[in-house]
């Protein structure tokens, strides 16, 4: 793989953690552990997404920042970018 693969694998195995941990914290919301790790694969999601961002180009709306054009539908897709 190459690096932007190996970034998007990252962010994808960062927001499935969290997901998991989401569902686990609506059941057990007292669990420290799960917190702790919630907290600490957001901060990972978001280092990484960021990183993406600045390298190949938004993977989410949010990270557009073209105020004169809605550059998000501009081709390719984020994970179509090779």
């Amino acid at each position: 793989m190459n690096e932007r693969e190996v970034l998007l694998d990252r962010i994808q195995k960062y927001s499935f953690a969290i997901k998991e941990l989401n569902l686990y914290l609506d059941t057990h919301p007292d669990c420290r552990r799960a917190l702790a790790l919630f907290n600490k694969y957001n901060a990972l999601l978001k280092s990484a997404e960021e990183e993406f961002s600045r390298r190949f180009g938004p993977i989410t709306p949010l990270q557009t920042n073209d105020s004169q054009h809605w550059s998000w539908i501009d081709d390719p897709w984020p994970w179509e970018r090779r």
